[in-house]
């Protein structure tokens, strides 16, 4: 072969990417595709899974005609939105339902169900997660018992289980590959993340048959081929999205840190060989195994990251293109008392409240547009601030540098408030694309690309380093007002 190219299927909650990568981790070509998003009833967000396949096939042919050939290709790492559950015919390949996305609500009732009865410790000792409807349990769960025959079909075994990455890995090779990695499968609430298997307990508590569930890999390894092109190319790395990026991050030893700012933010503390268990409501979870190591996170997620930002353009017309935010913030020294608490659908780690809803509070008569952007900006600072201090908490180690990558990371106002609250070091390399970047990696090794976790370290290059610069008394004043407004904003829609 002339040239050793990896692809990276980077396949997200609203669109999917193609990235080719060269011997060097450099990107060399990308496209993307946008794909319809479902909201079939108030709390539920849903996608056609013939949609995200559609839209990821197009990104990879499109690739293809820019001046990347397919035997040029050495192999195929995914990389994907997590928790999003399909369900599909295993003969014929057609999905029974819509996929349910990880942002959908439906079975919040169920899981205080699930709470009610005494099944927290449990869930939490097997498999690091606490019980929300953000994990694919309860989701899958909702689907057998929901759609006419479903229940039925997965116990004689004619039905298939999968997040994404197997649904496409499923698709990709027609049928003959039906997989999973570790890091996935730790984010379903049914995979014990000490044995490294399917939890026959969970599955009862489920009532989830084994039959439907995939075959769980390792994160960096030739699964199958795919023949859908002009020559056979090995599947051979997957991992969750933001394991991708933790990995594409180059944190790969024990304390290291990364952000991802996307529509909401993901904190990921690599813990090292052995799985820490949260005190303070975080997750415990795998972040990959590669060569039959497992290395584990701590994982914090904030459900409203960028989507504040979003919703201060699209929602209340404040701004009209997202990059004027850090503008419009930057026209104040300060929020002047104003905090805004993007709770939009809830609040997520360490505080976990599906009932929380977005606030706006400290609004006087001298407040001005640059106050609620700058508040806003602050507001996203300040939730990561919050998993921060409770990773600082879990894992007895002080944090004392932040490696960030995601769209927003191109604000430096959001970067440097970030590094003031912290009072740390926040890192920004020059390359933001780090969860595709991470399926590269993992895929590469798998195929002799890239020699070794160790000698990935000369292609990570940093951007810009933000240190701290303002007062502590300032700061701390900031993060009182902040727990204050969080406390208002708990709770807000349960009736109880």
């Amino acid at each position: 072969m002339s040239k050793k190219i990896i692809l990276a299927l980077d396949q997200g909650t609203t669109s999917s990417r193609t990235i080719a990568y060269n011997s060097k981790g450099k990107p060399i070509a990308t496209a993307q595709q946008d794909f319809e998003q479902l909201f079939p009833k108030n709390g539920w967000v849903e996608h056609d899974p013939e949609a995200i396949w559609q839209s990821q096939i197009k990104t990879i042919n499109e690739v293809f005609t820019k001046g990347i050939s397919a035997n040029d290709v050495v192999g195929i790492g995914i990389t994907n939105q997590r928790e999003t559950t399909i369900v599909w015919h295993k003969d014929t390949g057609e999905p029974i339902y819509n996929a349910i996305v990880w942002q959908d609500r439906r079975t919040a009732s169920y899981c205080d169900e699930l709470k009610s009865t005494g099944q927290e410790e449990l869930i939490q000792e097997k498999t690091g997660l606490i019980i929300d409807a953000y994990f694919s349990a309860t989701k899958l769960r909702w689907i057998l018992h929901n759609v006419a025959g479903a229940n039925d079909l997965a116990k004689n075994g004619k039905l298939c289980f999968g997040t994404v990455d197997t649904w496409l890995i499923y698709k990709l090779t027609k049928g003959k590959v039906f997989v999973t990695d570790v890091s996935n499968a730790s984010r379903t609430m049914l995979f014990n993340i000490h044995i490294l298997k399917w939890d026959t307990e969970l599955l009862n508590l489920f009532d989830i048959p084994k039959a439907i569930l995939p075959e769980v890999k390792s994160s960096s390894e030739v699964y199958g081929h795919t023949e859908l092109f002009d020559y056979k190319i090995p599947i051979c790395g997957i991992a969750g999205d933001q394991q991708a990026a933790l990995f594409g991050q180059l944190c790969t030893k024990k304390g290291m840190v990364k952000n991802t700012y996307g529509t909401g933010c993901f904190l990921l503390m690599n813990t090292g060989k052995k799985p820490v268990k949260s005190q303070n409501n975080l997750l415990s979870t795998i972040a990959w195994q590669i060569n039959g190591k497992t290395q584990y996170a701590l994982e914090g997620s904030v459900f409203v990251g960028g989507a504040a930002v979003q919703w201060l353009r699209d929602g209340i017309n404040l701004i009209n293109d997202a990059s004027e935010i850090e503008t419009l913030a930057s026209s104040v020294p300060d929020s002047d008392n104003v905090v805004v608490v993007p709770a939009f659908t809830g609040l997520g780690a360490p505080y976990w409240d599906p009932y929380a809803r977005g606030s706006i509070m400290g609004i006087s008569r001298g407040t001005t547009k640059g106050h609620i952007a700058r508040a806003t900006l602050e507001g996203i600072a300040l939730q990561v601030y919050d998993i921060v201090k409770a990773m600082e908490s879990d894992s007895n180690m002080h944090i004392t540098e932040l490696r960030v990558d995601g769209g927003a990371t191109a604000n430096n106002l959001l970067l440097q408030i970030q590094s003031d609250i912290f009072d740390c070091d926040v890192v920004r390399p020059t390359n933001l694309e780090t969860t595709a970047l991470g399926a590269a990696y993992l895929a590469g090794l798998a195929v002799g690309v890239f020699k070794s976790k160790d000698a990935l370290s000369e292609y990570w290059e940093k951007d810009k380093t933000f240190k701290p610069q303002t007062n502590k008394e300032g700061q701390l004043k900031l993060i009182k007002l902040w727990h204050k407004a969080v406390n208002r904003s708990k709770n807000w829609l349960d009736d109880n």
